[in-house]
C-alpha cells in the first residue's frame, strides 16, 4: 500500500490575546481535527500556567502568594529559569519581575488608561522589582516568593508557545511545520517540493511602505525567529513615545525604542526573551552584547533620515547560509 501524497495543511486559532498559525506537511487523510485540538491544548497549558489575564493561572497564584516557596509545573519553571537566564546576561536589561511596573503604566492584565506616572509611584513600584530577589531551585520546580513579587512573562511566553506546539507536532509524527504565535516563528523539516520555510523578517510600518532596504527573508529549518519593537503597542505623551517593552532598571518603558529588533535563535522561548532584551538595551549597546553572546540580531532604528539598518555577524551568516 502506498503512502498519501503529502500536502501542506494550514490551521489556526485563537491564543494569549493573539492568533496562532500552524503550516504543516501532512498525508492528505490524516486528521487535521486532532492536530489542530494537539496545538490549541499545548498552547492553553502555556495560558493556565503563565497567562496574567487568568486569575487562577500559576503565575497569578504565585503573584497572589503572601511568601514562600512555591511549586511551579515543570513548564513555567523551564520558561521562568530561561528568563531568570536572560535577565543576568543581559544585566536585567530582560526582568521577569516587572509585573507592578506594568500594570502602573497602562499595560498589562490590570491596565488602566496608560499615562505617566509620578516619580514617587515610580519609585515606590521598583522596590518591589528586580530579578535578583527571585529565587529557584530547580530539584524542586519551585520558585521563592520573597512578598510582593509579581512575575510577567509575556516577553517569552508566546516564544515557549511555538516551542511546546512545535515539539508536539514532531512526536505526532509532523515531519515538516512552520508554527507561529503572535509573530513569534519556528520552523524545521521541508515542504513538499523540498524548499525550506521561508519567513519574511517584521519590520517597522515605514519599512513597509519601502525605505529602501531590502527584505530580509529567513529560511527556517530547525530554527525560530521572533521580533520586538514599537509597532505593536505604545502610547505617546508630553511628545514622547512609550512602548510596551520595560526597562525594569530605569522604572519605565523603553524611550524612542528601535522600530524592530529580529533575534534568531535555535527555540522561539530564547528568540522572544532575547528580542525583548536587546530592544530594552538599544541598537548600540544590543549590538555588542549581541557579538558577545555570539546571537543573531537584526536592529532596525531611526535616525534623522528614516531608517537604519544593523546586524551582527551571526544574523549575516544566517542570511549568508539562507538559513
Amino acid at each position: 500500500m502506498t503512502s498519501s501524497p503529502l500536502d501542506i495543511a494550514t490551521l489556526g486559532g485563537q491564543t494569549m490575546g493573539t492568533t496562532w498559525s500552524a503550516k504543516l506537511v501532512a498525508g492528505r487523510n490524516r486528521d487535521l481535527h486532532a492536530l489542530h485540538a494537539g496545538i490549541q491544548a499545548r498552547l492553553d497549558t502555556v495560558v493556565a500556567q503563565m497567562s496574567t489575564w487568568e486569575p487562577q493561572s500559576d503565575i497569578s497564584r504565585y503573584n497572589r502568594a503572601a511568601g514562600g516557596w512555591q511549586r511551579l509545573p515543570p513548564e513555567f519553571f523551564n520558561v521562568l529559569q530561561a528568563a531568570q537566564a536572560i535577565a543576568r546576561s543581559s544585566g536585567g536589561a530582560f526582568d521577569p519581575t516587572v509585573g507592578p511596573m506594568v500594570e502602573l503604566w497602562g499595560f498589562g492584565a490590570g491596565a488602566h488608561p496608560q499615562r505617566v506616572p509620578a516619580a514617587a509611584e515610580i519609585a515606590a513600584v521598583a522596590a518591589r522589582v528586580g530579578w535578583q530577589r527571585l529565587e529557584l531551585r530547580p530539584d524542586g520546580h519551585e520558585a521563592l516568593q520573597p512578598g510582593g513579587l509579581q512575575l510577567d512573562l509575556s516577553a517569552i511566553a508566546k516564544g515557549f508557545g511555538v516551542d511546546l506546539a512545535t515539539a508536539w507536532l514532531r512526536q505526532a509524527g509532523i515531519d515538516a511545520a512552520l508554527v507561529e504565535v503572535g509573530g513569534e516563528l519556528a520552523g524545521y523539516g521541508r515542504k513538499p517540493d523540498g524548499a525550506p520555510w521561508q519567513v519574511l523578517v517584521e519590520s517597522a510600518p515605514e519599512e513597509d511602505d519601502a525605505a529602501g532596504l531590502p527584505p530580509r527573508v529567513l529560511a527556517l529549518d530547525g530554527m525560530a525567529v521572533a521580533t520586538s519593537g514599537d509597532r505593536w503597542h505604545r502610547f505617546d505623551a508630553g511628545g514622547q513615545r512609550y512602548s510596551h517593552t520595560f526597562d525594569a532598571r530605569l522604572g519605565r518603558p523603553v524611550v524612542s525604542a528601535a522600530a524592530a529588533v529580529t533575534v534568531v535563535a535555535e527555540d522561539a522561548m530564547h528568540a522572544d526573551g532575547w528580542a525583548t532584551a536587546l530592544t530594552v538595551m538599544g541598537a548600540q549597546a544590543g549590538l555588542e552584547l549581541a557579538e558577545r553572546e555570539g546571537l543573531a540580531a537584526r536592529f532596525l532604528v531611526r535616525d534623522g533620515n528614516g531608517l537604519r539598518e544593523t546586524f551582527s555577524g551571526a544574523f549575516a551568516a544566517r542570511m549568508e547560509a539562507g538559513a
